[in-house]
């Protein structure tokens, strides 16, 4: 076994917290608002694990200029953190995992396609900032996910090269991003089933992090 050093870099949505249907049920409001016809399926399709400008774009059906863009996706955002705050938890085995990497001295990191409105949200309303040692958000890339940009970074500035990296992700796109930036992926199954996930690439797919192990996902890359 290797003793280089290697990394654990999460998604947020969908991965540290289960809130996907808090997110899926904003969107609709906020599409209902502008008289877009989304649902459920749209949104995973079109939706899911993209930066704003994004899935902006396709609800409006039009590219977003920057300072509409802020607007409209606060608009939406505050719409969200209404419908979760209430219910606002870690993902089931989430802080043991978190522990046991810290005790290891795995090195950690976020990459969100979130604002960092809901990265404050939900890493300091939760008191999870100081178990990363990197978080990079949306603002912090010029392509969203599935383009790998915004996991080469994480893993840049918490010093370890792709290929010891590990994602952990819920969405197509984010696992696509992962798998282009090099990296091993592990699927968490929160906002699709096993089966929907299978053909992802990903290495491992999971429920939750109740019966993950370091040494389990050391053997991913050593």
């Amino acid at each position: 076994m290797t003793t280089a050093p290697w990394a654990v870099l999460f998604d947020m949505d969908g991965v540290l917290i289960d809130n996907t249907e808090f997110h899926i049920n904003a969107w609709i409001q906020f599409a209902q608002l502008r008289n877009f016809p989304l649902t459920r399926d749209l949104y995973i399709e079109h939706i899911n694990g993209r930066v704003s400008a994004d899935a902006m774009a396709y609800v409006l059906q039009r590219p977003i200029p920057a300072d509409e863009l802020a607007a409209l996706t606060e608009e939406k955002e505050s719409i969200y953190r209404e419908l979760y705050q209430p219910h606002l938890q870690p993902a089931p085995g989430l802080m043991s995992f978190l522990d046991a990497l810290k005790a290891q001295g795995v090195r950690t990191a976020v990459g969100t396609s979130a604002p960092a409105s809901n990265v404050s949200f939900t890493l300091d309303g939760l008191n999870l900032r100081p178990y990363f040692d990197a978080v990079v958000d949306a603002s912090m890339v010029r392509r969203g996910k599935p383009d790998p940009e915004i996991y080469l970074k994480a893993a840049e500035r918490v010093g370890v090269e792709p290929a010891r990296c590990i994602v952990f992700e819920d969405a197509f796109a984010g696992i696509e991003a992962g798998l282009r930036a090099g990296m091993h992926v592990v699927a968490l199954a929160t906002t699709h089933m096993h089966e929907e996930l299978a053909d992802t690439g990903a290495a491992l797919i999971i429920d939750d992090f109740t019966a993950l192990t370091v040494n389990q996902l050391r053997q991913l890359i050593d």
